[in-house]
């Protein structure tokens, strides 16, 4: 059997909580901006100026997207932060999953509900392919929630058995 290697990105839809800390973060440097020029002299324009640059780089981290990378049956997720800056959130392998099924599977609810701590690394938004798996990971039991396509799905199946996969029909 040959080298396994898939990888698939997923951008996170933007939620109302993030429109409203945009809409502070324009306030707040707005503000800045008018305060700054009628008292402090001299230097106002520049502090104007270091609030909205603070206030934009500040918005670039909510341009979310996920990327997964599985490779022989290790499954690793990064976050993207406006295209440009990478984090690795997640490693492990596919064999230290308990479950992984559909997020709304009825049979496995108990067992997803048995996580101390859940990650959600989709959309967002819970739709068809939107899956989640139970592992140990930190000396913690997570529940990791991801949205694999046909492909990666599949590719994580060669090496998932049956007993701890559940595809949604």
């Amino acid at each position: 059997m040959g080298d396994v290697f898939k990888e698939q990105i997923i951008k996170r839809k933007p939620t109302a909580k993030d429109a409203i800390f945009r809409f502070l973060l324009i306030t707040a440097a707005a503000l800045i901006f008018i305060l700054a020029l009628f008292f402090v002299q001299g230097f106002g324009p520049i502090i104007g100026f270091a609030a909205g640059f603070g206030a934009w780089f500040a918005m670039s981290y909510l341009n979310v997207e996920y990327e997964y990378i599985f490779t022989n049956g290790d499954l690793d997720i990064d976050i993207i932060y406006n295209r440009a800056r990478r984090k690795r959130l997640f490693s492990g392998h596919v064999n230290n999953f308990e479950v992984m099924c559909h997020v709304e599977d009825k049979v496995h609810i108990g067992e997803l509900s048995g996580a101390q701590e859940t990650r959600d690394f989709s959309s967002g938004e819970v739709n068809e392919n939107t899956y989640a798996f139970l592992t140990t990971h930190n000396s913690k039991r997570i529940k990791v929630i991801i949205e694999p396509n046909e492909k990666m799905l599949k590719a994580i199946g060669t090496i998932l058995t049956r007993r701890k996969l559940h595809i949604k029909q």
